[in-house]
């Protein structure tokens, strides 16, 4: 607790997530969908360099993930479909509002060990300049980083991941 809100739990936030997956799992299947329509054009860009990959992948994927998140959140409601389903928002530490520089900051924070872990995987996949230790290495950072944010909360005052603690905002109940 912080004044009178209230921390979310791991678990609430999991189930936010969930719900937030449902909206992802749709888009990436319109994604497919049209991806066969254009295949001739993407196929180029998949397989020629590890770069051209990434960046195709960010555009279609992170980008438009990411921005769900960071609209959402930095918008009236302070949340996500799947968070408000469960009744929580983002808000700064003492309960304040966040705009959407700082939802912005926060959801790019969040996605960092995603987008970390599409590089390492397109060096895995198509020939690449870059030695394989610093690819695996990486590929590392991204296990330990994920496991940092999903435990942080469990050790955090205000339940906070370590992208919330470094952005200043907190998951609480809605009023």
């Amino acid at each position: 607790m912080h004044g009178k809100l209230r921390s979310v739990s791991l678990g609430t936030r999991i189930i936010a997530f969930l719900w937030d997956y449902v909206i992802i799992t749709g888009y990436i299947i319109i994604l497919i969908g049209v991806s066969f329509l254009i295949r001739p054009l993407l196929t180029p860009l998949f397989t020629s360099n590890p770069l051209s990959a990434e960046v195709t992948g960010f555009l279609f994927i992170t980008l438009p993930v990411y921005l769900y998140f960071a609209v959402c959140e930095g918008s009236k409601s302070h949340a996500t479909w799947g968070k408000r389903k469960v009744g929580v928002m983002v808000t700064g530490i003492n309960g304040q509002s966040i705009g959407l520089g700082s939802s912005l900051s926060r959801s790019a924070l969040k996605f960092v060990p995603w987008e970390l872990a599409h590089f390492t995987i397109w060096h895995m996949v198509i020939p690449s300049d870059y030695p394989e230790s610093l690819v695996y290495s990486l590929l590392a950072v991204v296990y330990v980083l994920a496991l940092i944010y999903l435990i942080s909360p469990l050790w955090s005052k205000n339940k906070q991941t370590v992208y919330d603690l470094i952005a200043g905002t907190v998951i609480r109940y809605k009023n």
